[in-house]
């Protein structure tokens, strides 16, 4: 029996998907069956087969979701043995084996058939869907289609990816320009709409929406906020900062001396404000690093252009080591932040997944990918000169002979509760490097604890598809920023219309709002923070994130009219245990010599096996992934692709 809270919330309807709503749809759930349990002969284990098998279209729990990291964990914590002697070979034998269908896998496959275009490729993975971090999600809301992100966001300053990046773009038909017109930059804007702070009762004493945003908040806007006086006085003075604080120092003291504080130590040690202007600022870095000022380099925040260090004049032309991640839906006239498909860099997966097997995805461009629908039955067929194998985990990578001159690898897989192994020539990690060590024991222990240094970033992203978005534009905020909440951002999904999909242009029309939490635990550093992070996500159920949205929305827009049961239709919780790659920190990494950093220790090649995945490059953007899979693909054709 639900209480009055929760039918207020809607939690009692729930969107009348509650056997979904974990994550195990029909498609994907036999991958949790005992082993011996599949349907028919020994290898009927096959959902991509089932006519309604549409990752894509599932709510719930998404991202890693229920049945796709189980046996990782097993082999994490030694408990597969028992499956590993009962592995079948398959007879199977492939040039290249590629482990993970990410991009990075996927681009490593690409770059592989280019070079040699006859080979045979198997691409493996533990989801249910290909893209990895790209995750599509999709919604129908009466007759409207309704397509979101939920991983991989944006290609994010193409400008300055490599020859090789940008080559793979081109090669994919992704025309950069078209992008200008595509993304309606003023779209909101055009509707009243800005972006917007929600104080929430619980840290600030009462739940409020105003407009503006923290890095140039204005009088007016702090004349609203359920703040004292003194603290909005300190904020006005960090926003208008334009004392020197460290006066006599050059500006690349300077800047080493912000690369060893934090931003949150900068604002209470150095420019001196009161402890209550810190909960505002703090969560103002979690959609971009997974933790908060708190442990994150003052340097990296002035990169962000975030307030407080005008009056240090340091120099923009030095190099800044550390700098971090662009903040979502910066703009600036040089290169705006709109490179984006309706479906982020999901799009970018199954471009590369048309080269690779062109028979799953009709069409010929990078309009009409954005409405196409992928046959995932046509992706592991025997005719396939690349074959993507889906709903399979990898547990052992090895050589046949001595790793300095065996000419074949054994990859050895878990799926539908069976382990089976192929042979290929070569083999491309393109995985999480901290499971490689578990894949390949016969790797050094230096290497190792190199692949193992890295703590990924825990993140949620979450969509929420509404009957419309009135209530919002009422408010006057399509993007709101809510330091005290669960979700500590909120905001319209990107307006962009691409081929034949257009994104609502009115209020009155069904829309995606997107929230995005990162489960972090201040006053650590930021490796301990991710691994305490992580944890908690694979603890949360779903029920959990489904209250915890119900009630921001109704508490943020509610006074606007909003009501959570009436006007929000499906969730899907894009949940990433395992989710940025880790970008080194200079509170708390290094320094290294040259070639020392363990992600470079850490992707060297072994033997016929070659490393790739954005966290070998330990920078977390999709031309990261692609440049290490170049890379990874270079080191076994021993020379240019």
């Amino acid at each position: 029996m639900t209480d009055a809270s929760d039918r207020r919330l809607g939690m009692d309807r729930n969107i009348s998907r509650r056997d979904f709503l974990d994550g195990l749809a029909i498609a994907t759930g036999m991958a949790l069956l005992p082993f011996g349990c599949t349907r028919g002969g020994e290898d009927a284990y096959a959902p991509e087969q089932a006519p309604d098998y549409y990752p894509p279209a599932l709510t719930g729990l998404r991202g890693s979701h229920p049945g796709s990291y189980e046996v990782a964990h097993q082999l994490r914590d030694g408990t597969l043995e028992p499956t590993i002697g009962r592995t079948r070979d398959t007879g199977e034998r492939y040039d290249l084996v590629v482990v993970g269908a990410g991009i990075s896998g996927l681009a490593a496959a690409y770059f592989y058939r280019k070079a040699r275009p006859e080979s045979r490729i198997l691409l493996l993975d533990n989801h249910d869907d290909l893209g990895g971090h790209a995750k599509r999600n999709e919604f129908t809301v009466g007759d409207r289609l309704l397509i979101s992100y939920g991983g991989t966001e944006s290609i994010e300053s193409p400008a300055q990816y490599s020859t090789v990046a940008r080559g793979l773009l081109s090669d994919l038909g992704i025309d950069l320009q078209r992008f200008y017109t595509a993304f309606d930059r003023g779209r909101y804007q055009k509707l009243g709409m800005t972006r917007g702070i929600f104080f929430d009762r619980e840290t600030f004493g009462v739940d409020r929406v105003v407009q503006g945003s923290v890095s140039g908040i204005s009088r007016k806007t702090l004349d609203l906020a359920p703040l004292t006086e003194a603290v909005k006085r300190d904020i006005l003075r960090v926003i208008g900062n334009r004392t020197n604080h460290f006066p006599g120092l050059t500006s690349s003291e300077k800047k080493a001396r912000l690369a060893r504080m934090s931003y949150r130590d900068f604002l209470l040690d150095v420019v001196k404000v009161a402890p209550g202007v810190i909960p505002l600022f703090q969560a103002m870095t979690h959609d971009l690093y997974g933790v908060g000022i708190d442990a994150i380099p003052a340097l990296d925040c002035w990169g962000l252009e975030m307030p407080g260090f005008e009056g240090l004049k340091l120099d923009g032309d030095e190099p800044s080591p550390g700098i971090g991640r662009t903040p979502l839906l910066e703009m600036n006239e040089e290169e705006p932040y709109i490179f984006h498909f309706p479906d982020g860099n999901a799009s970018v997966a199954r471009l590369l997944a048309r080269r690779l097997v062109p028979q799953a995805l009709p069409g010929d461009s990078m309009d009409d990918v954005v409405t196409a629908r992928l046959a995932y039955g046509k992706l592991d067929q025997p005719s396939n000169s690349t074959r993507i194998r889906l709903n399979s985990t990898v547990i052992r990578v090895k050589h046949r002979d001595d790793p300095a001159s065996a000419r074949e690898v054994e990859v050895t897989y878990v799926r539908g509760g069976k382990a089976r192994s192929v042979r290929a020539g070569a083999c491309v990690l393109a995985c999480w490097n901290m499971v490689i060590p578990y894949l390949c024991p016969e790797l050094s222990d230096t290497q190792k604890q190199a692949l193992a240094y890295g703590a990924k970033v825990p993140l949620v992203y979450t969509n929420v598809a509404l009957n419309n978005w009135r209530a919002l534009q009422k408010a006057g905020v399509s993007h709101v920023y809510a330091p005290g909440s669960y979700w500590a951002n909120t905001f319209l999904d990107f307006p962009v219309d691409l081929g034949a999909y257009q994104a609502p242009r009115t209020p009155d029309a069904p829309a995606v709002v997107k929230m995005v939490r990162t489960p972090c635990k201040p006053g650590s550093p930021s490796r301990v923070q991710h691994r305490a992070g992580r944890e908690e996500l694979l603890q949360t159920p779903f029920e959990t994130f489904e209250r915890a949205v119900r009630d921001q929305l109704g508490r943020m827009f509610g006074p606007a009219g909003f009501d959570p049961a009436r006007d929000i239709t499906a969730i899907t919780v894009n949940r990433w245990p395992h989710g940025y790659t880790y970008e080194y920190n200079s509170l708390w990494d290094g320094p290294w010599a040259e070639g020392e950093e363990p992600c470079v220790v850490g992707r060297r090649p072994f033997g016929r096996i070659t490393i790739a995945n954005a966290d070998a490059g330990a920078f977390a953007y999709t031309n990261s992934a692609i440049d290490q899979a170049w890379r990874g693909v270079e080191e076994l054709l021993g020379g240019p692709v």
